[in-house]
């Protein structure tokens, strides 16, 4: 897709745009109305001065940290018409010092910490509103239950139940709209709380005023996924459905702020406010439609987790994992590993809180914290778009005021379960460093050689008839950008051990764009009929089938004469008129041979053990392993200093 037609589609709105993207972008934030306020006042006194500035500092999050940063200012940084934190660092890179890869790392760490906790209190928070009904039920091993069928289904793609998120959660938001008008007909002055002095008053006079903002931060943890899906259904679309959506979700909190006025004095219980305004002769079919809600606002930010996944790994800050695409659908994709790792981690949450209410310490923490990141990811957009410096000063000014507020704010919750999302988070920062550095480390060890200095010695080696011929066609994968040099344990391979004779050799690099669906080549002809270097351009969200596309590139050097195959006698018994390939892939380890300080041992170590994980290159490249073969090689970061050996009489 050209950017004119990335242009055209973020300007088109269309009912079906508007349909996905109440389906799947407003999921998370959507559900918020489940548990915010049950978070505000668990173990807490409802008192008018808490309601209204709830309800008032509410509105106002949704108007500047949603409305504003994000529909407004951050849907216009898309990567050719890709969002969310990973696509806007890759947008702006080039702009910028090599240190914005810290806090776009961070982002995203703390993003997939935040898919660890939201499916288990959303799913928890609507499935607690049975206990109106049975007081004494335990709803763990139902939530548990329906986490479990969510993760086992993600391999078989969501392209058919998908069609219904749209319509079931225009059904959802229209429901929370309408129960919020019948709340507010007990207490219409309500409205007054939009006013946002009623949040300052809160915040200034109310004893521990600010440490509500935590859970106030609630109403908007959505948000980032919010940017990351709009690739999905156009920037527009989003924009237009969150008028609709923000009015439905002004009038569900102002309806329950109304039940809360009623029952000053009173403690809520174990029963969310969002329950309470629930008519009884509609309670369960209020139940199922929220738990319906809460599995698709699950199902978006699983997928989101995927797709924030597979982009760090086509930016090499994460190690390569498999990644299938079980469906058509644009964007759809699965990671099994990642996936089973989330379902382990929402089931931990879950037997570990017990509850949504004591969930709630150990969500918005890490929101927070993307959301910093976003912003200093913003301010260097803004600045590449040359806006003057007063507005990105003013911009960015206030948002870093508001989520340095809410951050100071959660760090309450660090004591009460926010250090686990905090850990989690950090363990994941932990593992894209040391990939990130270990992998750096290893190809500035990896010795490069002129390549135009061996192809006379390759020429002759092709037509060395003494030698056994080990391939037709005998393919390295390299790491060089640069089709004269590449690195020289590939040469080794060759020629330092039992010499690989072939007709061609081939050395294909794979260069990952910054855009997501760039696909090209680029061949460079260092020795016609032997020697050829490919250079493979794909985006950061193609899925690299180079078998598939290498075996395109030389049909098409066949066809246009650039490699004349009508010498070989090989053809005359093949059924392919270019012969077999071999694929001759070059894996490392860290050789005994290394005397390394502490922390260089521990990255390379690390490094080392994460490739364990990691998905082979075989695998990763898509590449047909009857046609494969594997060679180790020693790493040795600083050679180790023997004593000489002593011959004795």
């Amino acid at each position: 897709m050209s950017s004119t037609s990335f242009a055209d589609f973020h300007k088109r709105i269309t009912s079906a745009g508007i349909l996905i993207a109440i389906g799947i972008v407003f999921g998370d934030i959507g559900t918020s109305p489940l548990y915010t306020l049950n978070a505000v006042f668990h173990d807490r006194v409802i008192t008018e001065e808490v309601a209204l500035g709830s309800l008032s500092a509410i509105f106002w999050t949704l108007t500047f940290q949603t409305t504003l940063k994000y529909v407004i200012i951050t849907l216009q940084a898309d990567n050719k018409g890709e969002g969310g934190i990973l696509s806007l660092y890759a947008l702006i890179r080039r702009f910028s010092g090599k240190w914005l890869l810290f806090p776009a790392m961070a982002g995203a760490a703390f993003l997939m910490a935040d898919g660890i906790i939201t499916p288990p209190i959303s799913v928890a928070s609507a499935i607690e509103g049975l206990q109106a009904i049975y007081p004494h039920m335990e709803t763990e091993g139902l939530v548990i239950g329906i986490l479990v069928l969510l993760f086992v289904f993600q391999q078989f793609g969501t392209d058919r139940i998908g069609k219904v998120f749209g319509p079931v959660m225009v059904i959802w938001f229209t429901f929370i709209g309408v129960l919020g008008i019948m709340a507010l007909q007990q207490a219409p002055g309500v409205i007054k709380a939009l006013n946002p002095w009623y949040a300052y008053r809160m915040i200034r006079e109310y004893p521990g005023g600010f440490w509500l903002l935590g859970s106030i931060f609630l109403c908007t943890t959505g948000a980032e996924a919010l940017y990351s899906d709009m690739g999905h259904c156009g920037r527009n679309n989003i924009r237009v459905s969150w008028i609709f959506i923000k009015i439905m979700l002004i009038l569900s909190y102002a309806g329950q702020t109304a039940w809360l006025l009623q029952h000053q004095g009173e403690s809520i219980g174990i029963i969310s406010p969002f329950y309470h305004i629930v008519p009884q002769s509609i309670y369960i079919p209020a139940l199922i439609i929220a738990t319906l809600a809460t599995i698709i606002a699950s199902q978006a930010l699983i997928s989101g987790c995927f797709t924030l996944l597979n982009e760090a790994i086509r930016l090499n800050i994460w190690p390569r994992l498999r990644v299938l695409f079980p469906s058509d659908i644009k964007g759809q994709l699965y990671i099994p590993f990642a996936n089973w790792m989330l379902m382990i981690g929402c089931i931990s949450m879950v037997l570990y809180f017990h509850e949504s209410t004591r969930m709630e310490a150990a969500f918005g923490l890490s929101v927070t914290l993307t959301m910093l990141m976003s912003t200093i990811l913003i301010n260097f957009y803004l600045r590449a778009k040359r806006i003057p410096l007063i507005g990105i000063a003013l911009i960015t000014g206030l948002f870093l005021f508001i989520e340095l507020s809410f951050l100071t704010a959660n760090f309450r919750k660090i004591k009460d379960g926010g250090w686990l999302t905090l850990l989690i988070g950090a363990g994941l920062f932990l593992i894209m460093y040391i990939w990130r550095r270990g992998r750096g480390i290893k190809r500035s060890l990896v010795g490069l050689a002129k390549l135009d200095g061996y192809a006379v010695l390759l020429k002759q080696l092709s037509t060395d008839e003494h030698i056994p011929k080990y391939a037709t066609n005998l393919v390295y994968l390299t790491a060089s950008d640069s089709p004269r040099q590449i690195e020289k344990t590939a040469l080794d391979s060759i020629l330092s051990k039992s010499p690989k004779r072939a007709d061609i050799y081939w050395f294909l690099h794979v260069n990952v764009l910054d855009e997501p669906y760039a696909l090209s080549y680029k061949v460079d002809c260092i020795a016609p009929n032997d020697i050829y270097f490919i250079t493979f351009n794909f985006g950061f969200r193609i899925e690299p089938r180079l078998d598939y596309y290498f075996g395109q590139v030389v049909h098409d050097l066949v066809d246009s004469g650039e490699v004349d195959v009508s010498e070989r006698w090989e053809q005359h018994y093949q059924k392919s008129r270019i012969g077999d390939f071999r694929f001759l892939i070059m894996e490392s380890f860290l050789s005994y041979e290394s005397d390394i300080p502490f922390w260089k041992r521990f990255l390379m170590r690390g490094y080392f053990n994460l490739k364990y994980i990691s998905v082979k290159e075989v695998v990763n490249f898509g590449l047909d392993k009857s046609n494969v073969t594997i060679e180790q090689y020693p790493i040795v970061v600083s050679p180790v200093t023997h004593p000489r050996i002593v011959r004795e009489n």
